[in-house]
């Protein structure tokens, strides 16, 4: 009964991490799909995908047969790490480290196909010692970034990557070596769990990382008081402990998951409400102040035909990239240009005559669909200050 037990709940813990993962790689894509920090971890969320995927294929059939793709999974997972710290930190990994990551992911991905038993657990050390300097380095590259070289969003999101990766290393060798320490559930479905939370808090940049520790913490410690008192009333002993405490810790985190998605404002209506002056300019380059704004700048139209600009934004005042409305080559061209000039992911009309342009630029991962609406509001503010200022 208790076998059973455990293999439901390995079954139980990989469909929640598929849910997690599934979430935030379709928040992700939904956000900026072209954005190239958004495609390298999109590799990463679809490597921990396959690992999970094949977990719950190999309970769900009681056979072996799919385990290749959770060693060929667990081999990427160190090159994934690299490539996402790459992307983040906006920096070249040494060359042996591309060296080793590259040739180590090659070596334990062609292993991954041998089905005899014989290599192992010689295959499944190695793996772990792989992993285990697989996050090192990235953990290494996040530890000694050039802090001034970020800015201060993506300084947040280096920091949650490398408390992720010192969560998850415990976690993912307690995974390889389970049946040694009489382990009896694979837990670092937790950490990939929280992995997702953390990684769609972001957009909640007024909370801060000690908010959202604190948060992850409670949720932990919720879950592991909930787990010793059914634990207490059943009369289950320590792994029975530890297999309710993991069931209650994945589904508290789920539903942390749905609610973060569905609370993505990015609390543009307080700037809104405490922003100083009249000058509509001046309202809109004051985003730059914002947690969660990189750049702010007013966009030099001069080499611009203002008649296209002003059939562009009669049609979006708020142009997303990647969201550019129908209106023909000429103006396809402007848009272009104007994104590529500036590396912005907005530009705003300050709703002036003559026309004054502002361009944002904000982390692909810390916005989001709310982040597009709440741009809206804050452009159609700017607007009515125009407005007031030239019936003044």
């Amino acid at each position: 009964m208790i076998a059973a037990a455990n293999v439901l709940t390995d079954l139980y813990l990989s469909i929640a991490a598929l849910i997690g993962l599934t979430i935030l790689h379709g928040t992700l894509i939904k956000r900026a799909a072209d954005d190239l920090l958004v495609r390298r971890l999109v590799f990463g969320l679809r490597v921990g995908m396959m690992l999970f995927a094949g977990r719950a294929l190999i309970v769900l059939t009681g056979g072996m047969g799919f385990r290749f793709m959770v060693l060929l999974a667990a081999a990427l997972v160190p090159l994934a790490a690299l490539i996402v710290a790459e992307g983040l930190l906006r920096r070249h990994a040494p060359s042996w480290a591309k060296w080793v990551i590259g040739g180590g992911a090659a070596f334990f991905g062609f292993t991954a196909f041998w089905i005899g038993g014989g290599i192992d657990p010689a295959r499944l050390v190695g793996l772990l010692i792989f992993q285990v300097v697989g996050f090192g380095v990235a953990g290494w590259m996040i530890a000694t970034r050039d802090r001034k070289s970020l800015s201060d969003g993506e300084n947040r999101m280096a920091v949650r990557l490398g408390f992720s990766l010192v969560l998850l290393l415990p976690l993912a060798a307690g995974d390889f070596l389970m049946v040694y320490i009489h382990l009896p559930v694979q837990v670092s479905a937790i950490c990939v769990l929280a992995l997702c939370w953390l990684a769609l808090s972001l957009t909640r940049a007024h909370d801060g990382h000690r908010r959202s520790y604190a948060a992850l913490l409670l949720m932990f410690g919720a879950s592991l008081g909930t787990a010793v008192f059914i634990g207490v009333i059943a009369g289950v002993g320590l792994k029975g402990l530890v297999v309710i405490g993991a069931v209650v810790m994945a589904l508290v985190l789920v539903l942390a998951i749905a609610a973060a998605v569905r609370a993505q404002s990015v609390h543009l209506v307080a700037y809104m409400a405490e922003a100083e002056g009249d000058d509509p300019l001046a309202f809109l380059l004051g985003l730059q102040l914002h947690p969660l704004v990189d750049l702010a700048v007013k966009v030099d139209g001069a080499s611009l035909d203002d008649a296209v600009l002003a059939r562009i934004f009669a049609a979006r005042p708020v142009l997303a990239k990647g969201d550019f409305p129908a209106l023909g080559a000429t103006a396809d061209d402007h848009m272009a240009h104007l994104f590529a000039r500036y590396d912005a992911t907005h530009i705003v009309d300050c709703g002036c005559f003559p026309r004054q342009l502002v361009a944002l630029s904000m982390p692909a991962l810390q916005t989001s669909a709310q982040a597009q609406i709440e741009l809206c509001a804050v452009q159609r503010m700017a607007a009515l200050m125009a407005t007031s200022a030239m019936r003044s």
